[in-house]
């Protein structure tokens, strides 16, 4: 089932800032006939293409990938460009308490190891994506929230010994990193931004370089079983394969198998982006730096000086995709943006687009075969942190498809994403969950 308007769906490419600004795509044709593989692939994003990179490259296996519109359609195309340690909505705190401190520890070490993995891919794979090092600085949005922040930085290093620094005011200030309505912040050394365009394009040429076969507009429209393998149809023809990954992440084609019904929730996610801001007026508003940046609401903003002088600034919610819902939300946005940056009220906003990013029941990423079914395996639920997340996921998909063990995966993380209950009632639970969170970030 779909949760959102048809426009959400719609395989047409998105006019965002990353489209008008990447370097020209490699195109990749639409399946035209009928291909036999060892393993197939649902979705040509950071996950599917890094499963097909490291499948190709590592075990010597050339999948085919099906994509229903251009490489990088989806999130992995659309999002903020933010490649840092991250995939799960739960503190590493409440993780050592729900799965033990082993398992959080060896999580942590995973998105860690995430980051790393895509630097390496740029540089091994030669994807120009115009890094931006720096890590993540998350800004706090009241007092009691950079308490908050205090003690995540305390338990992170207690836990596993990670160092984050804490930042006053005055440091922010003194660093190009003042907006009036934070009080100060945590940054995570670990991360840098990227082009997420360039960088899904790239990772497409790759796999492709190494022998895996992608094909574009090539929507998978009906799946089944055919003599012990799987049948992935297409309108142009089908894919027979011993496996299949699912790498769809907020757009999991659930009427295709009943297997994948009601497994995540997703969540739209929105930015906004400015022309080019001169020197003068980035110190105007005393914002110089191309640090990445988050607030800690539930309901978060996140942010980031681009290269060429452009300012991205977006932010999570919207429950409706219509016309009239998206006017609203880049209303609202843009609103937020200015009550953060006010000396830039009157800088022109030349891009508005949004996508969906995808949740799970138990707030963390997912790699596993479905239950009962070894030959079906699915890698989603990145919760916003997709780029490094997604990547690592797929790097380890590869790896279960050929039967090796995973063994940097927290146990899990080696299960299938558990359903909602009353999947149905998904839309219901995000708008109980939005207003739980817009209460909760006006009084913390």
């Amino acid at each position: 089932m779909t949760l959102y308007h048809a426009a959400t769906y719609d395989p047409s490419e998105v006019d965002s800032l990353w489209r008008a600004t990447a370097a020209p795509a490699t195109a990749f044709g639409a399946l035209d006939g009928d291909l036999d593989a060892e393993v197939a692939i649902i979705g040509g994003g950071y996950t599917g293409l890094s499963a097909a990179l490291h499948l190709a490259r590592d075990h010597g296996v050339h999948a085919v990938v099906l994509e229903a519109s251009a490489i990088g359609w989806g999130a992995s195309g659309r999002n903020g460009g933010f490649c840092v340690p991250g995939g799960a909505k739960i503190s590493l705190a409440a993780m050592a308490s729900r799965h033990g401190e082993d398992e959080a520890r060896r999580f942590f070490d995973l998105t860690l190891a995430a980051v790393g993995r895509v630097g390496a891919l740029l540089a091994d794979e030669a994807i120009a994506a115009a890094p931006q090092p720096g890590g993540e600085l998350t800004l706090a949005h009241s007092r009691k929230a950079l308490g908050a922040l205090a003690r995540e930085r305390d338990e992170i290093v207690a836990l596993h010994g990670h160092v984050r620094e804490l930042l006053s005011p005055d440091a922010l200030r003194e660093q190009g990193l003042h907006a009036p309505v934070f009080f100060g912040g945590l940054r995570e050394p670990v991360g840098f931004g990227l082009h997420p365009l360039d960088y899904v394009r790239g990772l497409a040429r790759a796999a492709d370089r190494r022998g895996a076969r992608i094909f574009e507009h090539s929507a998978v429209t009906a799946w089944r079983r055919e003599g012990g393998r799987h049948r992935l149809e297409t309108a142009g023809g089908a894919v027979r394969a011993g496996k299949v990954i699912v790498a769809t992440g907020g757009y999991l084609p659930e009427a295709l198998n009943p297997g994948l019904a009601g497994r995540v929730l997703p969540i739209l996610s929105n930015i906004i982006a400015t022309r080019p801001l001169t020197s003068a007026e980035q110190a105007d508003q005393g914002w110089t730096s191309t640090q990445m940046v988050c607030d800690s609401r539930a309901l978060l903003h996140y942010f980031r000086l681009l290269p060429d002088g452009r300012f991205l600034f977006g932010g999570r919610g919207g429950l409706g995709d219509d016309p009239s819902a998206r006017a609203a939300f880049r209303a609202r946005l843009t609103a937020d943006f200015h009550k953060a940056f006010p000396a830039w009220r009157e800088v022109d906003i030349t891009h508005f687009w949004r996508g969906l990013v995808d949740l799970s029941a138990d707030l963390v990423p997912h790699c596993a075969a479905l239950e009962g079914d070894a030959s079906v395996l699915v890698g989603c639920a990145y919760h916003g942190s997709g780029v490094s997340m997604a990547t690592e996921t797929g790097a380890q998909l590869a790896a279960l498809a050929v039967g090796q063990q995973v063994d940097a995966l927290p146990d899990f993380m080696r299960r299938p994403p558990p359903r909602f209950p009353l999947p149905g009632l998904r839309k219901l639970y995000l708008a109980g969950a939005i207003a739980g969170y817009a209460l909760s970030d006006r009084f913390n």
